[in-house]
């Protein structure tokens, strides 16, 4: 029989479901999810640490788990909210249920919860903490709701990174050494370089710019991770030691992180972009590719300009964003900007050979549509433009 769950946010809302993991109580930052897959994707994506998923598709675990899906060795997440669980899962490549998967692992999980309503909630108040779990009284999770730590100041992915570093090898004949920075590293990510002939050598989040290059890299990558990019001092020094080095490809916090290295200040957003079906524009070409995100924050390339940012005026266009903007290492234009709300979702160096993307291009979970950013940083790293 399923016990009853609670679920209370830092403003005092309450949700009642049931249990649907492990026992126990869990706090951190609700958001919502927008994938209709890929939920155990985003339960081992370490860009979740600190964070309650809270997932809009209404029926979550009818295909199972696997070890084939898992981004990483375990789940990063605070905690899983799901409208309804399956009762039972049918998937050929299924090796167990996603509910005694969530209790191996420890997570707290809560379902028959009201997912529209909180994501309503979410939508309209911003990204909060929770707290939520079973045999807890209301008045205890609203106080440890009242008392989570916001995500701003979070020092996140040095809870997630490599301790040591380890060294993954390329598929065929090696073309060469890419130093993989792991602020919260995806295994898919892995692949996709070691898919395109590149030694990996993955390197903790606080790896100097010197040891970095120690390791003769025909590229860095810095990867996507969890929390504030702006308490991450020693990425970001690190990254500014390589630039104009070495040919850089950031992603995600990777992408923040870039900004801060290029001088420009990082902002939260209310309540982040996470999800398998985010519109974003491609400048180069005006094609808009549906991309895979999880973020809570963003660049804001205006800070390296001296003009102030227009406001927005009915659908997104790209004079929301600065056509180009001064560097250190030279001007840098932003390539990509989300339909939806008109951020940055792109930059890259003008004179120096370094890009980055706001999303996630090895689509785990999403669509494809922005995996030949791997052949892109390939083509920069051979010279090929």
């Amino acid at each position: 029989m399923s016990r009853p769950a609670i679920l209370v946010t830092a403003d005092g809302e309450v949700f009642r479901g049931v249990s649907a993991g492990a026992d126990g109580v869990t706090t951190g930052e609700a958001i919502f999810n927008t994938a209709m897959t890929g939920y155990q994707e985003i339960l081992t994506d370490p860009s979740y640490a600190g964070q309650v998923v809270v997932m809009t598709s209404s029926h979550i675990g009818n295909y199972g788990v696997t070890d084939l899906d898992a981004q990483s060795s375990r789940p990063s997440v605070s905690g899983f909210v799901m409208r309804a669980m399956a009762r039972r899962h049918s998937n050929w490549r299924a090796q167990g249920s996603l509910e005694d998967y969530l209790r191996h692992h420890g997570v707290v999980s809560v379902a028959e919860i009201d997912t529209r309503r909180l994501t309503r909630h979410l939508r309209d108040n911003g990204a909060m903490p929770v707290a939520m779990g079973s045999d807890v009284d209301e008045a205890e999770l609203r106080q440890m709701a009242a008392g989570a730590p916001p995500m701003e100041g979070l020092d996140l992915a040095t809870r997630v990174t490599t301790p040591h570093p380890y060294r993954v090898e390329a598929e065929g004949i090696s073309r060469g050494t890419v130093v993989a920075v792991d602020l919260g590293l995806k295994r898919d990510i892995l692949d996709n370089l070691t898919a395109r002939g590149y030694d990996v050598e993955v390197v903790p989040a606080g790896t100097s710019a010197e040891q970095i290059l120690a390791h003769d890299p025909r590229g860095v990558f810095v990867s996507n991770g969890p929390g504030d990019p702006e308490p991450l001092v020693a990425a970001t020094e690190a990254l500014r030691g390589v630039l104009g080095r070495v040919p850089v490809f950031g992603i995600c916090l990777g992408h923040q992180v870039l900004g801060l290295a290029l001088g420009a200040r990082t902002y939260k957003l209310p309540f982040g972009h996470h999800g398998g079906n985010h519109p974003v524009r491609r400048f180069a070409d005006g094609l808009v590719e549906i991309t895979a995100q999880n973020h809570g924050f963003a660049v804001d390339l205006w800070s390296l300009t001296d003009s102030q940012p227009p406001p927005r005026e009915g659908l997104v266009d790209a004079a929301l964003l600065p056509q180009i903007a001064d560097t250190p290492f030279g001007p840098v234009r932003p390539t990509h900007q989300n339909l939806n709300d008109g951020t940055l979702e792109g930059m890259e160096l003008v004179e120096v050979p370094a890009f980055s993307v706001q999303y996630h291009p090895e689509s785990a979970p999403g669509p494809s549509d922005a995996r030949p950013l791997f052949d892109r940083f390939t083509r920069l790293i051979e010279g090929e433009g």
